[in-house]
């Protein structure tokens, strides 16, 4: 929640415009706070972002701000749920930028700018005595014994505790005998699925000090699985059926079979006795005994790889397997107690790390570039900048970012096309993946048959039409010598008027006036319909197409608008008047937060309307009440709930004074084209919005979530 007035101001004022920079800048702090040089954002702030559960942006690939008002009640719940909304100003292409094409350039091999400083470089024992490994230990071997960790140290990391509050009914081993440095250790891990219950056992594997397979079963949960996770515990409904192992079968078994001075081994080993329900006092956790800066974890598939040159959990195989994590951790921990603490930080695993993803981020990308990236520079060019890109730090920290969509996104950044791949796959892939990454691109897509450049135009053309039929409306009859000057001076009073000319055709004069904010246009249609003016009791209506049928329902659901909530329009000023004079004259209204007068976006001049934004929505309706029929310095004043935001309202105005339309013949082709397909395309939007708002429901609390519209160019 933003809390500046001033950012307030700018949003609904119509200065929310923002750059491809600036959508950058948040997302980067966002996901990397104050690491790798990331700053907080130049134009908004980001209070407490080590709360932040993870980042999501949603992309609606070759969708724009067109798409989101030609589609406007299609995309209910995106309009109801995400209260801020920016214009992106053109630019490069945004998943580009994040892999550096855009704000920062691909990273060479070497790895520029990274906050770490290689051995190399530093004294081998000052470098050692920097090392958190040293730092914890200390230089000199060791018994196993000093490695397990303490009751405070079990407390602090989660694990379940005899006696404490969150573990009745938990079972203990009973394993009580006073450990020496010959106690015998052994391996566990568990691998879980989720059910109605939460995360439940499934599988669990014990290995001894020598490595051999103690224990490998299969285990019934209790309550029924909703989600396998097959992709990482490897386990099946078919695998399932057959079992009938109960976790009270594991429980006696692994009770019976543990010794009384067993200490177990494991990676993340809470996570594992949670799952199990049991208590165990003696524990050695690689996570933390490979100690990193800053409360991070090294993975247990690197730590095999550097440590003990083994690769474990093969992408080949079908999830990971628990006899092959149980026995990786135990050996972590016997090269750990075998070499000491001196050896292990000798093989400097931040800086194995950092390089290993760097050289996989850059082969990745030297790998692809041939096949069709869109963006044209090459891998030998010289970066511009020292720091490397956005996605690379993150991995580096640790932090792989998720890239789901049509595209198949990968981590080089570059797009090679699966069109067989369905937006409902990539929602079912982003509901289970996404609650797992702390920085997620999803993209979705309406289908390269929707976006033909002919299709755009069409549709382009509609909205403008619809959004002038909105802006217009018809006056009349009058006399046929009625005083046009008071005519116009009355609808003027309703807000700023584009054009104004009179409709002969008729049996009596009309007037049609087309206004620059649909406020006006709506004041209005419900203030002067059956008024007296210029002499003559008069209707006011819009234009009656079969595209303003559902005018009322739009009109309406914009009011609701969260963008517009505590916001009212107000017309009938006095062009002389400042924002000063209006700040004094309003003043007394309650909680008003921010006073925005719109200019001319041509010549620069106030317009004889504003809009005033209040700190409660209840004020705004005081309001309302109070304004209407007020009269300031001579003029009497019409007020209403707001209906567009700054971004619309700058939009339509856009609208309205573009050029460059197309032919008659050529463009009544392409809208009995776009008249086909609408239909199919209407429900498309509709069925993106479910997605969005079941990805949405997923979100851990404390999530950014930002959805884009990038546009085709």
């Amino acid at each position: 929640q933003e809390k500046s007035s001033r950012l307030s101001a700018a949003l609904f004022g119509g200065d929310c415009e923002i750059s491809l920079d600036q959508l950058y800048e948040l997302l980067k702090y966002a996901a990397l706070g104050k690491c790798h040089n990331a700053t907080q954002p130049s134009w908004c702030r980001i209070y407490h972002q080590s709360h932040l559960a993870g980042v999501v942006v949603i992309v609606l690939h070759e969708m724009s701000q067109l798409h989101f008002y030609k589609f406007y009640l299609q995309f209910k719940h995106l309009r109801k749920v995400f209260q801020h909304r920016f214009t992106l100003s053109p630019s490069a292409n945004f998943l580009a930028s994040l892999y550096g094409e855009g704000a920062n350039p691909k990273p060479q091999n070497t790895a520029q700018g990274l906050t770490f400083t290689s051995s190399d470089r530093m004294p081998k024992n000052s470098y050692l005595q920097c090392d958190p490994i040293i730092r914890k230990y200390g230089e000199k071997k060791r018994g196993l014994t000093s490695y397990t960790l303490t009751l405070e140290e079990q407390k602090k990391n989660d694990y379940p505790i005899k006696g404490s509050p969150g573990c009745q009914g938990y079972v203990y081993t009973e394993c009580d005998q006073q450990r020496t440095d010959s106690s015998p250790l052994f391996g566990l891990d568990c691998e879980m699925c989720q059910t109605a219950k939460g995360n439940e056992v499934t599988r669990v594997s014990l290995v001894d000090a020598q490595g051999q397979c103690l224990l490998n079963e299969l285990i019934k949960p209790e309550s029924p699985v909703v989600n396998y996770r097959t992709r990482f515990s490897g386990i099946t409904k078919k695998m399932l059926l057959p079992v009938k192992t109960r976790l009270p079968d594991i429980q006696t078994r692994l009770k019976r079979m543990l010794p009384r001075d067993a200490v177990l081994v494991g990676h993340s080993l809470n996570a594992d006795l949670q799952a199990l329900e049991m208590i165990h006092p003696s524990v050695i956790d690689t996570s933390l005994l490979f100690a990193r800066n800053e409360g991070r974890r090294f993975k247990l598939k690197f730590l095999a790889k550097a440590v003990l040159g083994k690769e474990i959990q093969c992408e080949q195989k079908l999830g990971h397997d628990p006899a092959e994590d149980a026995r990786a951790a135990l050996e972590l921990a016997q090269f750990f107690i075998e070499q000491g603490p001196a050896k292990v930080a000798e093989l400097n695993l931040e800086m194995l790390l950092t390089t290993e993803k760097l050289t996989e981020v850059s082969q990745n990308k030297a790998a692809l570039q041939p096949q069709g990236c869109r963006v044209q520079k090459q891998l030998n060019e010289p970066p511009h900048l020292s720091k490397p890109c956005f996605l690379d730090c993150l991995q580096v920290t640790g932090r792989k970012p998720l890239l789901l969509g049509r595209q198949e996104l990968d981590s080089s950044g570059l797009c090679q096309s699966n069109l067989s791949t369905s937006n409902k796959q990539i929602l079912q892939r982003a509901l289970e993946d996404v609650p797992l990454s702390t920085f997620s691109i999803i993209q979705f897509s309406l289908g390269p048959e929707y976006i033909a450049s002919h299709l755009l135009a069409g549709l382009c053309e509609k909205v403008r039409s619809k959004m002038t039929d909105m802006l217009t409306i018809y006056a009349g009859p009058f006399e046929e010598s009625f005083c046009l000057k008071s005519v116009k001076k009355e609808f003027g009073r309703c807000g700023p008027i584009q054009s104004l000319t009179v409709v002969t055709e008729t049996y009596q004069p009309y007037v049609c006036i087309q206004y620059e904010v649909l406020e006006a246009a709506q004041i209005a249609v419900e203030s002067l319909n059956g008024a007296e003016v210029a002499g003559s009791c008069i209707k006011v209506q819009r234009p009656v197409t079969a595209a303003m049928l559902d005018c009322d329902v739009l009109i309406k659901e914009l009011e609701l608008d969260v963008e517009n909530e505590g916001v009212i329009y107000v017309a009938g000023l006095k062009k002389s008047l400042t924002e000063t004079d209006l700040q004094e004259e309003f003043s007394q209204l309650k909680d008003l937060e921010t006073l925005f007068l719109p200019k001319d976006l041509q010549s620069g001049k106030h317009r004889n309307c504003c809009f005033l934004k209040f700190q409660k929505s209840q004020s705004a309706v005081d309001a309302l009440e109070v304004i209407n029929g007020w009269t300031v310095k001579g003029s009497k004043l019409r007020s209403r709930n707001a209906l567009a935001s700054g971004h619309l309202w700058r939009w339509i105005w856009q609208m309205n004074h573009s050029s460059g339309k197309q032919g008659g013949n050529i463009l009544h082709e392409k809208m009995e084209q776009l008249s086909d397909s609408e239909q199919d395309l209407r429900k498309k939007v509709k069925k993106l919005d479910h997605h969005i708002k079941k990805l949405y429901r997923s979100l851990k609390n404390n999530t950014l979530c930002i959805v884009l519209f990038p546009g085709v160019n």
